[in-house]
């Protein structure tokens, strides 16, 4: 087995086991105490759970489900499955059971591999429509003391299992092992469902491993890297950055004690890589606003000026472009004061490379992060090809493209302006549908992304416009891309979430969502009392904030000639947020447009009316699981748009 290529995961472990066996692998916060696990112990740790679920039957090309937040037993239990040429199945953990349901049974999954009691409580409400599930093993075990069925196994008590299988079937593993290669299923992952139901993407070894090897070395990455798994493990960039490039550069990964601690997690293990969506980035920039509104006015000015020269000056030291001797020494100066404690503050001190993707992310962002001296680049990538197809390059990082092509990766654009791509990450095929996989991957294996783009002509880098199907036209025939328009407005703080409406139209409208926190702590420093998120996005004086936002873009657009007739003429503000427990949100929070409009019909309408209000009665998801209406009183706000030519203000409808 030493001569055979590490194109598995069990063989990636092994050869880590051997190469670097006190190296630390993966470490958990538990009860406030670092646990680690070095590579020869995760090896240890792994074969005694694949003898287990060898002992309860799981075998070759069937199906384990992975539930929970990340914690080390749940990714185990991803490379035990692999080295019995079974297949992990990592599921959203914030999915509510029927969600679940469909899933477990589509995937046809045997044995189910849980954090906790509030999973296991999920598999038991839905088990008797997945009857194919012949057993549940849970990693923690409060709270399930008196739970008695015979098909509820503890964690230990499975490895008790393995050690037993395993001396008594000396040779089963290496044999399993041995029998597996780069072309064998690695893992599936569901897509979000964004318009319809979630499909399984069957993803080999070698689309994981081999494209998980080109991103390190594109990035030079090695094994001294420290990373932080705070994302879903179901979620395709976490098996890439968490799970595959740890395998194959053999560095640490590092699990939050939980949900409510990854930013203190983050300050105490201080990564050096790191992605993390645009949302991310933006609620962290919202917090640094928040606290420096409340600091004293000397923090706040020293705060103001040093930010200003880094704003001016940051990005060209970051990109080792020369800088006059004052600004030079003004920026060290600023770093001692302000970047090197700000950066302490947040976590993101010893960043190397720090990824971001899934949405334009603004420029006034990604301009402050990077002004820090911080090293973060866009990317984009799909479940279908394992995350790469465009990388920024270090020294030509810019807030409007996505990047080069990443290694191996060919990018062309077809005749209707949408992206295709081949590359060796290219999934397999969609579980148990043919169709989708027949209408999404050409017979010579060009991927259609739906997402309509163009590389700009100046720096040879892929911009993203929208998703291909969404891209529309107003009756007056400009370009309406709700997407573009949507991103721009989420740029400000206080807009959480925002969905346009056009295509067929006279004008663009839009729903917005505001930040509850960052308008919260706006409301409360003007003394403006509210009961709730329902009461705050009425106020009058709300309205008018995010009036001023909506000004801000459409004064933007104005200057687009493509795009300068999609301006905002009218706006709302929900009177509640955007949920994935109701539906309107996928588990990775995109907007599942179709059924938003769908459901808010009659809000639509009145937008493209006359009226200043509507009234909606809505049903809505507790976070018990019980449901009730909620009514409210919508107010409509019209909003200024610009003359494309001379950016003269017009008023709005």
């Amino acid at each position: 087995m030493s001569n055979k290529p590490q194109d598995t995961f069990p063989r990636l472990l092994a050869g880590h086991a051997k190469l670097r066996p006190n190296h630390t692998a993966i470490r958990e916060k538990d009860l406030g105490i670092w646990q680690s696990w070095t590579w020869s112990q995760v090896s240890r740790e792994v074969q005694t759970l694949a003898g287990g679920l060898a002992s309860l039957g799981l075998k070759r090309g069937e199906k384990l489900a992975i539930i929970g937040d990340n914690r080390p037993r749940l990714y185990w239990g991803m490379t035990a499955a692999q080295t019995l040429g079974a297949i992990p199945v990592p599921l959203y953990q914030d999915s509510v059971a029927d969600e679940m349901a469909y899933i477990l049974d589509n995937a046809d999954i045997k044995i189910a591999l849980v954090e906790d009691q509030e999973q296991v409580d999920k598999l038991l409400e839905v088990r008797d429509r997945c009857p194919q599930i012949e057993h549940i093993i849970f990693d923690d075990p409060r709270g399930l003391r008196h739970y008695d069925q015979p098909f509820l196994h503890n964690f230990e008590d499975v490895q008790r299992l393995g050690q037993e299988f395993n001396q008594q079937n000396v040779d089963y593993l290496n044999n399993e092992m041995a029998k597996s290669d780069g072309d064998e299923v690695a893992i599936m992952l569901y897509t979000s469902g964004t318009t319809g139901k979630p499909k399984g993407v069957v993803l080999t070894n070698d689309n994981v491993i081999i494209t998980a090897r080109n991103g390190i070395v594109r990035e030079g990455l090695t094994a001294d890297e420290d990373v932080l798994a705070y994302l879903p493990m179901a979620w395709v960039g976490d098996n890439l950055f968490t799970y595959a490039q740890a395998f194959v550069a053999g560095f640490c990964v590092s699990c939050p004690e939980n949900g409510s601690t990854v930013t203190h997690n983050l300050r105490e293990i201080g990564p050096t890589y790191y992605f993390a969506p645009p949302r991310v980035y933006e609620n962290i920039l919202t917090q640094v606003m928040i606290r420096m509104e409340d600091a004293g006015k000397l923090k706040r000015s020293m705060f103001n000026y040093f930010m200003e020269h880094a704003r001016k000056n940051g990005v060209k030291i970051l990109n080792g472009e020369k800088v006059s001797v004052t600004d030079s020494l003004l920026y060290k100066l600023g770093r001692f004061l302000v970047y090197g404690p700000l950066k302490d503050s947040l976590g993101l001190s010893r960043i190397k490379l720090a990824y971001t993707a899934g949405e334009a992310i603004g420029p006034e962002i990604f301009e402050f992060y990077r002004s820090l001296g911080i090293n973060i680049k866009q990317l984009y990538g799909q479940t279908e090809c394992m995350v790469f197809l465009c990388v920024q390059p270090d020294g030509e990082v810019f807030a409007d493209t996505v990047g080069t092509p990443a290694i191996d990766v060919e990018i062309k654009i077809d005749d209707n302006g949408e992206i295709l791509y081949r590359s060796p990450g290219v999934f397999h095929s969609y579980y148990k549908n043919p169709e989708s996989t027949a209408s999404t991957k050409t017979p010579d294996g060009w991927v259609l992304t739906g997402d309509a783009g163009f590389f700009d002509e100046q720096s040879g880098h892929l911009k993203i416009i929208d998703r291909a199907k969404d891209v529309g036209k107003l009756n007056n025939g400009t370009m309406f891309a709700p997407k573009y328009i949507e991103n721009k407005l989420k740029f400000y703080s206080f807009i959480k979430e925002a969905v346009l409406f056009g295509n067929d139209r006279d004008h663009s409208c839009a729903f917005i969502n505001i930040d509850l926190e960052a308008v919260g702590n706006w409301a409360e420093r003007r003394n403006l009392a509210y009961s709730g998120y329902i009461d705050l996005a009425g106020q009058s004086e709300v309205y008018e904030l995010i009036k001023d936002c909506v000004k801000k873009v459409n004064k933007d657009l104005s200057k687009d000639s493509r795009l300068g007739g999609s301006q905002i003429n009218r706006f709302i503000i929900l009177h509640k947020e955007l949920d994935a427990d109701d539906g309107e949100l996928t588990r990775t929070r995109k907007v599942r447009r179709n059924f938003v409009a769908e459901r808010y019909k009659v809000l639509i309408d009145a937008l493209y009316s006359d009226l200043d209000e509507c009234h909606v009665k809505t049903q809505v998801t507790f976070e018990d699981g019980r449901t009730g209406l909620l009514e409210a009183d919508v107010k409509i706000s019209n909003a200024e748009v610009y003359s494309v030519d001379n950016i003269t203000a017009a008023s709005g409808v």
